[in-house]
């Protein structure tokens, strides 16, 4: 009967130990990532490119927005908080794949100094979700060697970006753009890690949408975007991966 007594108690001290050990395991499961709906779809919405001048390094964008109104805000059905620009729609234009500028013109000048640029500028809401239409983007490239196929398979960067205060902080919106390539579940996939306090936490999704991103502490946050094939291999293409790190006050 001893014998019997001393290995239950070590069986239940055994199996305590693994259940704190999995508890313990599982605590990044509190940052959550979570598909965003309820915004307006604007399937019926454009931009072309109507001139592109240049004087030196200084370009003039022109472009023909088509059912599409900058500067207002966006209507939306669902019911959290997401950042938002109090200066309504705008274009996000995003140069080789670094941190987008917005504009709420459809006219504006900016500076290229790259022997080549590779330019995306799609149509945004108010608060940062690309419209998502074959038609809402434009890409090209600007410069002496042109060098860049824009036939490739791409992943463009665009949220979360900079520093969140407040009540922004509770919930990130995370978007990217494709060109040129689809996900599914027997195709392509993206892989988004989020790593914060020294601890990396892996999602991979199947469908381009965009998504909202909770549980995240107070302080910086390093996100990695990998456009991957149906091989779980990332695919060799210009800016595949990309990364940022944004602030959260």
């Amino acid at each position: 009967m001893i014998k019997f007594k001393t290995n239950f108690n070590l069986i239940f001290l055994f199996s305590t130990i693994l259940l704190i050990f999995y508890s313990c395991s599982n605590t990044d499961e509190k940052i959550s990532l979570t598909k965003v709906e309820g915004s307006p779809a604007y399937d019926n919405s454009s931009i072309e490119i109507k001139d592109i001048s240049n004087e030196g390094e200084n370009f003039i964008f022109s472009f023909d927005i088509n059912n599409y109104d900058l500067g207002a805000q966006t209507k939306k059905e669902f019911d959290y908080n997401l950042a938002n620009s109090e200066l309504g729609q705008h274009i996000h234009f995003i140069i080789n794949n670094g941190p987008y500028s917005a504009h709420y013109v459809d006219n504006f000048e900016t500076k290229l100094t790259a022997d080549n640029s590779v330019i995306l500028a799609f149509l945004s809401r108010s608060y940062h979700e690309s419209v998502k239409n074959p038609n809402a983007y434009i890409l090209t490239q600007i410069g002496d060697t042109n060098n860049v196929d824009l036939e490739n398979e791409f992943i463009f960067y665009s949220r979360p970006k900079g520093t969140y205060k407040g009540s922004d902080t509770e919930k990130l919106l995370l978007d990217f753009y494709l060109v040129n390539t689809d996900l599914g579940p027997e195709g392509n996939k993206v892989k988004i890690s989020i790593k914060q306090n020294e601890e990396t936490h892996d999602f991979l999704v199947d469908e381009w949408a965009p998504f909202y991103i909770e549980g995240l502490d107070k302080g910086e946050v390093s996100i990695t975007l990998e456009l991957l094939d149906n091989d779980g291999e990332l695919i060799e293409t210009p800016f595949n991966p990309s990364s940022r790190t944004v602030v959260l006050e």
